[in-house]
């Protein structure tokens, strides 16, 4: 019996797909990242958290998202850790860590992140995350 392996860096599985994002986005690698994206994406980040909206294209998402989170905090990483799937609904569990850069503040939260992948592409993301911890980090002590 030959078993049969889809090489993991063009792999359409949602999980694949979504593991790529995350190694990319670790790697600050900017057009990898923007490879797991559709052309329509639909990219939101939480009300609370500091970037929250609603960003659209790939190039608004790294630009709207990424690179200002890269301009706030220093080492800012997700950490996946668990992923949930279910078709194309990848539920991912990770931490967000990082040091504000005004502030000088650690950051260590746990966070949830609900994708949607179609034809091999990311078409739906939304953030889950307890914005009063990441609030707290980015706010100077009184």
């Amino acid at each position: 019996m030959t078993e049969t392996r889809t090489d993991f860096t063009t792999s359409p599985a949602p999980a694949d797909v979504v593991r790529r994002q995350y190694l990319a986005s670790a790697a600050a690698d900017l057009d990898a990242l923007k490879a797991t994206l559709a052309p329509d994406v639909e990219w939101t980040e939480m009300a609370g958290f500091p970037l929250a909206g609603t960003y659209r294209t790939p190039e608004g998402v790294t630009t709207n998202v990424m690179q200002r989170l890269g301009a706030d905090w220093d080492g800012w990483a997700a950490h996946d850790d668990t992923y949930v799937v279910d078709g194309e609904n990848v539920v991912v569990l990770a931490r967000y860590t990082a040091t504000h850069k005004t502030t000088g503040k650690h950051l260590n939260v746990r966070v949830a992140h609900h994708f949607t992948v179609r034809g091999g592409l990311i078409v739906r993301f939304e953030q889950f995350v307890d914005t009063a911890l990441v609030r707290d980090a980015a706010t100077p002590d009184s």
